[in-house]
């Protein structure tokens, strides 16, 4: 069968953020917060803890390879760990989705947090994804600072490798594969648009543009831990608005569903 084109949603992690939702975001009032609640029920965890998913997509390309989008909160040691649910079960997924890491070509990383790379390396240096270019915004890059824990675990074993390309913009990777730039949540965070063929609907993959449903509902939303809250409200307003143009499906790193309608 041919799966050229189809987007599979890889769950690698579940779990507990470690502040409230109301805290992460302090700017929705009580109609945001109902709206939220019949998008993304599942979001919603006792004493207002904000239960999420840590969600990685693949891409069907031709011949039996694969593009995928975000590397995961990674392996019990990666740089995830101080925070977030590890280890994550990303290997597993795809092994029970059928996709081998070596039938990677390219890995797309949204942008450089600890939950977004986890499985681009081991502990040993190595790249998880062997055969894999990994494609990255150049100023996502450049604003990373050295001390980061993604830098040792994520950008220097990828240049050593030469396995790192780091590109400026849109950005067409492949016939129906476009990288948008959609920057804010950090300085070069992106987004993929997969224009389907067949009629079937087009696919916005959003990374942290979209964090949680109360953005969702009203886009005006900011999150605390984005960089340029204006510059990140400008991203996700206009990737939803051509989501709605499009006539996309969203596919969310960390909504309790993995496809949403743009609201």
């Amino acid at each position: 069968m041919d799966r050229h084109g189809q987007v599979v949603a890889l769950l690698d992690a579940t779990g507990t953020f470690f502040e409230p939702s109301r805290t992460a975001f302090p700017g929705a009032d009580g109609a945001d917060w109902a709206r939220a609640a019949l998008l993304d029920p599942g979001a919603a965890g006792p004493d207002g803890t904000w239960l999420l998913d840590f969600r990685c997509f693949a891409i069907a390309r031709p011949g039996g390879r694969w593009v995928l989008v975000d590397a995961g909160v990674g392996p019990a040691e990666g740089p995830a760990a101080g925070w977030a649910p590890v280890p994550g079960r990303l290997p597993a997924v795809l092994a029970a989705a059928g996709i081998a890491p070596a039938e990677v070509e390219t890995v797309v990383l949204t942008h450089l947090h600890e939950d977004h790379a986890g499985w681009s390396a081991g502990a040993d240096g190595q790249p998880f994804f062997p055969a894999a270019r990994y494609v990255v915004q150049r100023d996502e890059v450049a604003a990373l600072d050295r001390t980061d824990p993604v830098w040792d675990w994520t950008v220097a074993p990828l240049r050593a490798s030469g396995q790192l390309h780091e590109v400026d913009g849109r950005h067409r990777l492949a016939p129906g594969i476009t990288l948008l730039p959609t920057p804010g949540h950090t300085p070069g965070h992106q987004s993929v648009l997969v224009e389907q063929a067949d009629g079937a609907r087009d696919v916005l993959v959003t990374g942290d543009a979209l964090v949680h449903a109360v953005q969702l509902g009203n886009p005006a939303v900011a999150y605390s831990r984005e960089r340029d809250l204006a510059v990140a409200r400008a991203s996700r307003e206009e990737l939803l608005a051509r989501a709605v143009e499009r006539g996309a499906l969203l596919a969310t790193a960390h909504l309790t569903r993995p496809f949403v309608e743009p609201a």
